[in-house]
């Protein structure tokens, strides 16, 4: 359930948030190409997490990725799909 409640914030504040990488967050992964996923650890706050797998996602030639989980308690990781 924690977790569940971490990636619905993590998405909500990706979706707000104005990012200077390439690569956009997306809800839904519909009619794109999935090329791998990232992962980072280490985020201190949701957003830092966010901006640490938009930054790999971008780093790795994606257009767009998806946050599929995130989580822990002192210290957060995160995992993307990336897609071209």
């Amino acid at each position: 359930m924690k977790v569940t409640k971490l990636v619905l914030a993590a998405l909500m504040a990706g979706a707000f948030s104005v990012s200077a990488f390439a690569a956009n967050q997306v809800s839904s992964g519909n009619g794109l190409n999935k090329v791998g996923s990232v992962s980072v650890s280490g985020a201190s706050t949701l957003d830092q997490l966010e901006r640490q797998l938009a930054k790999k996602a971008d780093e790795a030639g994606a257009t767009s990725y998806k946050i599929i989980s995130a989580g822990g308690d002192d210290k957060l990781n995160g995992v993307a799909i990336i897609y071209k």
